[in-house]
């Protein structure tokens, strides 16, 4: 059984036709669910992106030990288990933050191949790059992000120098020189449509044309204030942009797949780390970050959290389901499905049951965060239409520096009161009203939830001593 994983940061659920947008052309994704099976309750585990790979490479729940980090060189990862059984392994790669710096997220694998240039790449040193299209003061790390990006995009002429168009032409390219190598395992990680967001223009005028105002495409992330209603909504249209660009490059890549008679003996898989907020509870970003260089995680609302994931599997059923999962889960459930023996440091369970149709449920509950030593961290956790955000005592935690969301150093600082909320996502998926006054059972009950899920991830002791004492 060949195995296929793709990758697509920032890749918003609730902008895929699949999961039901109506105003975002994404064929090829669309078709790909349709022979799939398309999970309707994936959840996000670690948070943000260098974490979310170290769930899904060792099949752990890396946020109770470590935060945006490099690979530690004695975690058992997925590429070196199949390995050991004659997998051929490799790993495509645009994003830049698990390659770059000593980050060595390529641990384990045969091959791998790194694409150059994604915003913080310290690739090239000239030309200089095109200058800002909007007021510097909109955008995000200005002069340390921008520049180094806006420097390693000015050679670009057509769409296939984008970022996603070079990963999928790589992934292709490897795919008929070794498909018939076999067993192996292709990982493809694309970092689009994480911003900067630069589809071509024909692509963003297929969401806001005759846009004539400031070009917002590297926004702060921060309260949508500094934004115009018009250069809100243009923001827009360059995320829906660069999903539309994601969905032609992938479907070129699952083509290629099918062209060369893999879709019959391989499972693939597509998914991401987490959403984005665009003015969704009036933040554009996924936390906040101030111009001084103090980070803040704000609550993993739906628009975040909730993420898509959908699986092709051989000879099984092709459909939607409620199975609860999470990214720990994917290492074991890969392993499963190749007849290879699972590891005893995953932590996380194979839903192999679930693709072959024998099973309709998976996990009771889904816990996802940030690294929980921090301070003042929320934890969310999903359990039968709720979701519930939950603080720590603040004793023993640690305030930084943190590297989220882009390797850079921030001192943490939690933005207002540390206050614990419920929501009500089976009815009020928009989360706007928190509704823990009103359930306080239901609140202790998913406390329990998270106590136990730390003792059972094996989260050191004195992290667990401050969940219970703001329990108390």
């Amino acid at each position: 059984m060949n195995l296929i994983l793709i990758i697509s940061d920032t890749l918003r659920r609730d902008h895929l036709g699949c999961y039901g947008n109506e105003w975002i052309s994404t064929p090829n994704i669309d078709r790909f669910a349709a022979r799939s099976l398309v999970f309707d309750r994936a959840y996000s585990g670690s948070f943000p992106t260098v974490p979310n790979r170290r769930d899904v490479l060792t099949g752990r729940y890396t946020a109770t030990y470590t935060d945006w980090a490099p690979l530690a060189p004695d975690e058992v990862v997925l590429p070196a288990v199949l390995g050991q059984q004659g997998f051929t392994s490799m790993m495509v790669c645009d994003c830049p933050h698990i390659l770059e710096n000593g980050y060595h997220y390529d641990r384990g694998f045969d091959g791998f191949e790194w694409i150059r240039g994604q915003e913080t790449d310290r690739w090239r040193t000239a030309p200089d790059g095109a200058p800002y299209p909007c007021d510097p003061a909109k955008v995000r790390g200005a002069r340390r992000l921008q520049q180094q990006h806006r420097r390693n995009i000015a050679p670009w002429q057509h769409e296939a120098d984008r970022f996603v168009a070079r990963t999928m032409s790589a992934a292709s390219d490897w795919l008929e020189d070794n498909y018939q190598r076999g067993p192996f395992f292709l990982y493809v990680d694309t970092f689009d449509p994480h911003e900067p967001w630069d589809a071509p223009q024909w692509y963003v005028d297929m969401y806001d044309p005759g846009y004539a105002g400031e070009v917002v495409d590297y926004p702060r992330y921060w309260y949508t204030d500094f934004l115009t209603p018009a250069e809100l909504k243009h923001c827009r249209a360059l995320y829906a942009a660069e999903v539309t660009l994601v969905d032609r490059w992938v479907g070129r890549l699952l083509d290629k797949a099918q062209d060369l008679g893999l879709l019959e003996d391989s499972v693939v898989v597509l998914t991401t780390d987490h959403g984005f907020l665009h003015g969704e509870h009036g933040i554009i970003g996924k936390s906040l970050i101030r111009e001084s260089g103090g980070l803040s995680y704000i609550p993993l609302y739906e628009e975040i959290n909730h993420i898509p994931l959908i699986v092709s599997y051989p000879g099984a059923r092709a459909g939607r389901t409620n199975a609860l999962v999470q990214p720990l889960d994917l290492m074991p459930t890969l392993l499963e499905c190749a007849s290879v023996e699972i590891p005893d440091t995953v932590q996380g369970r194979s839903y192999a049951a679930v693709l072959r149709g024998e099973a309709e449920q998976h996990r009771a509950y889904a816990v996802s965060s940030p690294y929980l030593g921090g301070a003042r961290v929320p934890v969310t956790v999903v359990r039968d239409g709720y979701a519930a955000v939950l603080y720590a005592a603040d004793e023993g935690a640690s305030g930084g520096p943190d590297l989220a969301v882009d390797g850079i150093a921030k001192k943490q600082a939690h933005e207002g009161e540390a206050v614990d909320l419920l929501f009500d996502i089976a009815n009020a998926p928009e989360q706007q009203v928190s509704v823990a006054q009103r359930h306080p059972d239901l609140m202790a009950a998913l406390r329990a939830d998270l106590l136990a899920y730390l003792a059972e991830t094996g989260a050191p002791e004195s992290l667990i001593a401050r969940w219970r004492r703001r329990q108390a």
